[in-house]
């Protein structure tokens, strides 16, 4: 069966499971679309949900695996919601109706990262891949604008690129790497941790050159998780998979203007408190304050971005997605269902609402 005969075919039995299971909002409700996120239910089933911004859903996409992080199209009304690593498929959601656009395969040989990026027309579609045959990551190429079509795969001169950004002057890409040895063979298992080459780096998205690559202070830091500024500061979280009793740092700032490369200093007891562990990063474009969520330790560290001044935890239980509102506060999922207003003014959480769904780490603008 030949690639596109296969998707098509995937399609058909996809989208008979998602007139049947899901339902959209009408029409006076979805200009109210807020975001979107990868969910999963206690009976272990899967789906994309959107909500506003009271956290009520407005529509659910049943999807036969575990989803990851997405990207709103800048003008299609379009989203693209990942499969998790290591996961083959990325779903593109019509957002305007609820529904399943299409289904793209990574293709034989790859798996993808979980995250991936838009060009600023709209035309390009960039995700991070693992070609596992070798362990090189890439970066694959779609043509958004005809149907999804692989066009070409950018090196990256590492392993595991994960989450990337595209950089505010469109022509470079801000890429998270891993540094970690996968194969779907081994499913999540890690297979380099004495040997991972993490780092953090700015590259061509047409040449694929790299143009500025920063490595953490300890080379089991996995870099997987970063948010950039409009201004060109890059905050990133690293994943620790060293010995438990080190606390090494877990947060860099890039500042892609000079080159400038640190790792933020926490007090003690706030480095205890992360647990070694970062899941995603947002960057406020209407103030000067980044969130940063820590799963394993139940809470979200604030900084200002521009100084790498931290400015306070807050306690959240599991948290996993943020999302950066208007106001300057910040919208925060949690694994056990609830959704959370974090506000630099205050010392406590808002629960917003609570689902009885486990939200993935991530949440997507709508």
């Amino acid at each position: 069966m030949q690639r596109r005969d296969f998707i098509q075919f995937s399609l058909l039995g996809i989208a008979a499971f998602c007139s049947a299971h899901s339902f959209a909002a009408s029409s006076r409700e979805l200009p109210d679309l807020r975001f979107l996120s990868s969910v999963d239910t206690a009976l272990g089933e899967h789906f994309i949900v959107a909500a506003n911004s009271n956290g009520r859903e407005l529509f659910r996409l049943p999807v036969a695996e575990r989803c990851h992080s997405g990207c709103l199209h800048p003008n299609a009304g379009q989203a693209v919601i990942m499969s998790r690593r290591p996961g083959k498929n990325l779903y593109v959601i019509n957002i305007l109706e609820g529904t399943l656009d299409a289904l793209v395969e990574a293709g034989d040989g790859f798996h993808f990262y979980g995250h991936g990026v838009f060009s600023e027309d709209g035309s390009r579609f960039y995700a991070t891949a693992n070609h596992y045959p070798s362990g090189a990551g890439q970066i694959r190429v779609y043509a958004a604008d005809d149907g999804y079509r692989h066009m070409q795969d950018l090196p990256v001169g590492g392993m595991d690129p994960h989450e990337l950004r595209l950089h505010p002057d469109g022509q470079r890409l801000v890429v998270a790497l891993g540094g970690i040895k996968t194969h779907p063979d081994y499913g999540r298992i890690k297979l380099n941790l004495q040997s991972m080459q993490p780092a953090l780096i700015v590259m061509d998205r047409h040449s694929s050159e790299v143009l500025q690559h920063c490595e953490p202070s300890h080379h089991q830091l996995s870099c997987h998780h970063l948010d950039i500024s409009r201004d060109g500061i890059v905050i990133a979280g690293y994943q620790f998979e060293g010995e438990k009793w080190q606390t090494p740092p877990l947060i860099a700032r890039l500042d892609t203007n000079t080159g400038d490369f640190s790792e933020i200093a926490l007090a003690e007891h706030e480095q205890a408190m992360l647990g070694n562990y970062t899941a995603s990063v947002a960057i406020n474009p209407h103030s000067t304050v980044a969130a940063i969520t820590a799963p394993r330790g139940n809470c979200v560290m604030l900084l200002d971005y521009r100084s790498g001044q931290p400015m306070g935890v807050v306690s959240v239980p599991d948290p996993g997605g943020v999302l950066a509102e208007r106001d300057g506060s910040f919208v925060v999922s949690s694994g056990h269902g609830g959704l959370y207003r974090v506000r630099t003014s205050a010392t406590e959480p808002e629960l917003i609402t609570h689902h009885t769904l486990r939200w993935d780490n991530h949440l997507t603008r709508a």
